[in-house]
């Protein structure tokens, strides 16, 4: 499988990932593909505006019950918030994968 070169998120997130609040994005095994040390072009969802480049720093295998607080801190926001963003984007998913990334 080819490694993506692109990345999509909600609008409502491009101020904490060019902040640098938000430094890993949850998402589900049609996502997993990412390949740490590539750097991807980022565009809202919304409208497809790209808006930043990121390095991909590793892609780690996870079930929604283990979330913790951790995770909430890289998200920039509480656990319960991640917890419910997660399950109405991806409802009634357990096997997620923490994409972790750096601003280039």
């Amino acid at each position: 499988m080819t490694a993506p070169t692109t990345m999509t998120f909600f609008e409502r997130f491009e101020a904490d990932i060019l902040s640098g609040k938000k430094t890993i994005t949850i998402r589900d095994e049609s996502e997993r593909d990412y390949q740490p040390g590539s750097v991807v072009e980022v565009s809202t969802l919304e409208e497809g505006r790209v808006f930043c480049n990121l390095k991909i720093i590793s892609v780690e295998p996870i079930l929604f019950d283990e979330l913790g607080e951790f995770h909430a801190q890289q998200e920039n926001m509480t656990l319960q918030v991640l917890k419910d963003v997660i399950q109405d984007i991806y409802p009634g998913i357990s096997q997620l994968y923490v994409v972790s990334y750096e601003l280039v």
